[in-house]
């Protein structure tokens, strides 16, 4: 197993490699000046010399490249242009923030597309495979902002029941493990749990349905085995897959949050990420893609990882 972990950390290090490359590039391909925001219109060129000496703009791309990425190493992101503060700080709390959220997510979504995917397998082409299909299809299809706008509306406008937006009372972005916080995360995490419940669902029914049909089920019947044994070994077939699954919605969710986040003023890395583009804040828009990126990755990493224990078939491949 430590030879395993071993050999997947080293095909790791060249693909972060490549993201940070490709987070820099994309990042200064576009067009206009990252120092409009905090420059005054009647900057003197000395002025303008010097802004772009303090943030390293004045160097050429290779050499602002090596520097940002010996820089992240060492857990130094650089410094937000447009609130002056350390972009490390401002990242990791966001992400923080957005990890909590699409942990919630994720977790609604695999417990409820398992439990479809399980039912439409068992029950191929009847009216519940069908009902539970059109669920899973709907889920796919449906706008998630779209269907956040409308949550908020009837839940929130309407009903009263669960607060707008915000992570915290007031709107605050601070968080607490208590019920207020806690009405604050139903629906941002209802809503981006859609998607992910709909791909997991859809599946999750798919391997059942194989697993079912292959030959080895056939035996275990024959040889007398319940439908509880049968059924686990249906769930340790279908694990591995499902995990996989599971592991890139949830990166998914990580990365693509932004419209979840800005609809429900959810002070995630989504959100923080909006407010960049906008602010065209090139070291917090650097450094928020770089640690989502290096987040998903990672992810990559430990879901490979458990795949290899639950099933030792890919370990040996």
């Amino acid at each position: 197993m430590l030879a395993l972990l071993f050999r997947r950390l080293i095909y790791t290090l060249p693909i972060m490699l490549g993201v940070a490359l490709v987070c820099f590039a994309l990042v200064h391909v576009a067009p206009g000046d990252p120092l409009v925001s905090i420059l005054p219109p009647d900057a003197s060129a000395d002025l303008q010399a010097q802004l772009r000496t303090l943030y390293g703009f004045d160097r050429s791309y290779p050499e602002q490249f090596v520097s940002w990425v010996w820089r992240a190493v060492q857990g130094d992101l650089g410094t937000s242009i447009a609130s002056g503060r350390p972009v490390t700080s401002e990242v990791m709390r966001a992400v923080v923030n957005t990890l909590r959220l699409a942990v919630f997510a994720t977790l609604i979504g695999f417990a409820f597309g398992a439990l479809f995917g399980f039912v439409a397998g068992y029950f191929q082409n009847s009216w519940v495979d069908k009902a539970a299909s059109f669920t899973a299809v709907l889920g796919v299809s449906v706008p998630h902002y779209w269907l956040g706008m409308v949550m908020v509306i009837v839940f929130s406008s309407q009903l009263n029941w669960l607060p707008p937006g915000g992570a915290g009372p007031g709107g605050s972005g601070d968080w607490a493990w208590d019920l207020e916080h806690m009405k604050h995360l139903i629906l941002p995490a209802i809503t981006m749990s859609v998607i992910p419940m709909g791909i997991i669902a859809r599946t999750v029914r798919a391997l059942v349905a194989e697993i079912l049909a292959q030959e080895f089920i056939v035996g275990l019947r024959a040889k007398g085995l319940t439908d509880l044994g049968i059924f686990l070994h249906v769930v340790k077939n279908a694990a591995p897959t499902a995990l996989a699954v599971m592991g890139l919605q949830l990166g998914y969710l990580l990365g693509g949050s932004i419209l979840i986040e800005t609809v429900f003023s959810w002070p995630g890395a989504g959100f923080l990420l909006n407010s960049a583009i906008f602010q065209r804040d090139l070291p917090l828009l650097q450094g928020t893609i770089l640690v989502l990126a290096m987040f998903f990755v990672l992810l990559n990493l430990v879901v490979d990882v458990i795949q290899s224990v639950l099933d030792p078939r890919i370990a040996r491949g």
